[in-house]
């Protein structure tokens, strides 16, 4: 069996084991590509691919670990409860406004281009009120998702960027095309939190018939020197974690994120909660969420280090490329973005970008269609709209790890809408000529 045919049978047996059955998905992290390891003769090798892999996502787990502590225990000081109310006011209870509400913020939030960053402000900000409200658990992160998703395709987010160094483009080659595509893509996340949002609506109208049936939880107020602290430090930590969309302006020391989150909850615990029964408490409260995520990343560390490190991740684009036929390659950039989406869940984007891209648009380009529309189809869906959804991107874990979901069921109710992101897009994207 060749590498790729092994990489193949790996991810496939992956999305088997976690999608059809009950195996814990980090279980099937972990267990599926040691055996597929061992299969393909790397048993000598595969615990320095898994640790491997383990090292790369492990700054990742430290920003994660620390900020659903540090963002617990602002929850539970109720910082946020201000921006609850004022949201309340805003939308009232009406979940349709709600949902509304759920798929804007995140499409602002995504302007600093990073994933991670838009699922813990989001999720954290929007939470409490969708379980005010009592909406649908699954339908925050599957707005949050479409959302943050569909606003991946700017310039300076991954893909684009990407698909802008591989084929020796800029901003006008590649993304000014897409931009009627990306709109019509924002348009139809918008149509998707209005009809989640009228279907909420009529679900809770029906279980609290009379006025006021929606019993908002008890606030907590703090005490307000700790609030304006609190609020202060959150600040700091968020004008920290943007610090690149502002570094031509004002020069901050470059801190990782996870070093900002660990210096702010180490601040903040002891400020917030005296004595160590009292910290000690606050630390058993997230204790659940916190390991829940952390060891789902360093499990997908295993997996990506093992595909990686044993030659599959490679031999797999290699094969997709070498696959198809030069017939098709005045179709190639329709073909793209239609499989794009779903290829998030196969191949990570540099193999996707750097590996199948390249192939692709050589070979279109050699039978007369313009290789940057081959980069236009990708960003339509490869690691944009499905990024959220795929267990190979360590914010996927964020995003669900913090909305309180498996991933499972955040797959299977998202994955319809995010695909029709990429549907509109394809559609939009041919209708003006942009691929």
């Amino acid at each position: 069996m060749s590498l790729a045919t092994l990489g193949f049978v790996t991810i496939g047996l992956f999305l088997v084991l976690t999608l059809a059955t009950r195996l814990p998905v980090i279980a099937a992290l972990v267990l599926v590509p040691l055996a597929a390891g061992v299969a393909g003769g790397f048993g000598a090798e595969i615990g320095a691919f898994a640790l491997d892999g383990v090292k790369t996502v492990a700054p990742v787990t430290a920003m994660i670990f620390f900020a659903l502590l540090y963002f617990g225990l602002m929850l539970d000081q109720g910082l946020f409860e201000p921006m609850i109310r004022k949201v309340l006011s805003l939308v009232g209870e009406d979940p349709l406004r709600l949902c509304l509400a759920s798929a804007v913020l995140p499409m602002l939030v995504a302007l600093d281009g990073d994933g991670a960053t838009t699922f813990l402000i989001s999720v954290t900000a929007l939470l409490p009120v969708h379980r005010r409200l009592g909406l649908n658990p699954l339908i925050l992160p599957c707005l949050v998702a479409l959302s943050a998703g569909v606003m991946n395709m700017l310039p300076w987010g991954g893909p684009t960027a990407r698909a802008m160094a591989v084929l020796k483009s800029d901003v006008s080659g590649i993304f000014t095309p897409v931009v009627p595509a990306m709109a019509a893509g924002l348009g139809w996340v918008l149509f998707v939190a209005w009809w989640m949002g009228r279907g909420e609506r009529r679900r809770l109208a029906a279980a609290h018939p009379a006025p006021g049936g929606i019993v908002p939880d008890p606030e907590t107020r703090p005490s307000s020197w700790r609030f304006w602290f609190n609020l202060g430090l959150t600040l700091i930590v968020i004008v920290l974690l943007f610090r690149d969309l502002y570094a031509g302006l004002i020069q901050l020391p470059p801190l990782p994120p996870a070093l900002v989150f660990m210096a702010a909850f180490a601040i903040a615990l002891p400020v917030n909660c005296q004595g160590a029964e009292s910290q000690a408490r606050q630390l058993a409260s997230h204790a659940a969420s916190v390991a829940s995520v952390t060891t789902m990343i360093l499990a997908a560390g295993v997996f990506t280090g093992v595909l990686n490190g044993s030659g599959m991740t490679k031999a797999m684009a290699e094969m997709l490329a070498a696959a198809a036929p030069g017939s098709l390659a005045p179709w190639f950039s329709t073909i793209v973005a239609l499989t794009a989406m779903p290829m998030s869940f196969v191949l990570p984007p540099d193999a996707y970008y750097f590996g199948v891209l390249p192939v692709f648009a050589e070979t279109a380009g050699t039978l007369g269609q313009n290789p940057l529309e081959i980069g236009r189809g990708a960003i339509l869906g490869q690691m944009t709209t499905g990024f959220p959804l795929s267990p190979l991107t360590a914010s996927t874990f964020i995003l669900i790890g913090l909305s309180g979901v498996s991933l499972r069921d955040h797959q299977r109710f998202a994955f319809k809408w995010a695909f029709g992101s990429t549907i509109v897009m394809t559609v939009t994207a041919l209708l003006t000529g942009a691929i």
